[in-house]
């Protein structure tokens, strides 16, 4: 996309790349949002977030929270990996605090706890609760409906019934909370 004078800093286009941004966006002005990045509509990205889309592109969908000094960034195409891996996250989504995703793939309703790392090539299906501190590997994929934890990251349980609905919950409370962060700006 073609450089914009018009958007906020912490939006920033990076060769020629300006970040996409839904209806109902919040961009904390603490956060850094670099190039080929799309935020789906009531996205919310909140202070020290980084989502640095400079080598490859990273999508979000509706409704998904970024959460303070989360790091989203891409594995470049080169030599020893042709494709590289781009960043896909689904629709509510919620992303704890200091979370590193690099590479990676990501369904809807999942839940990435606090301090968790997601690398690169992996896939996580939807429905998914990842326990904070887990270590999830290279290349790994995580099923649908269950729990995982540790690191590396093991299969733990089945989801309850009311951990799935918290998912939708969780993302409505961080629309929510986005809102009033936007209605006081």
């Amino acid at each position: 996309m073609p450089a914009s004078n018009s958007h906020p800093p912490a939006l920033r286009t990076y060769r020629g790349y300006t970040p996409q941004v839904g209806e109902r966006v919040y961009v904390d002005p603490a956060a850094v949002v670099i190039g080929d990045v799309t935020l789906g509509a009531d996205t919310s990205v909140w202070p020290c977030a980084v989502i640095r889309g400079d080598m490859h592109r990273i999508r979000i969908g509706e409704r998904t929270s970024i959460q303070d000094n989360s790091v989203l960034h891409i594995t470049h195409a080169g030599p020893f990996n042709p494709d590289g891996y781009p960043v896909s996250i689904g629709d509510d989504v919620t992303v704890g605090h200091s979370v590193t995703l690099h590479g990676c793939t990501l369904g809807s309703r999942i839940l990435v706890g606090i301090g968790s790392t997601v690398l690169d090539g992996v896939t996580v299906e939807d429905e998914v609760v990842i326990g904070a501190g887990t270590l999830v590997p290279p290349g790994k994929t995580l099923e649908s409906g269950y729990l995982y934890m540790g690191s590396p990251c093991k299969q733990v349980r089945p989801l309850k019934d009311s951990e799935r609905d918290f998912f939708r919950y969780s993302a409505q409370n961080y629309v929510n909370l986005k809102d009033t962060y936007l209605n006081h700006e």
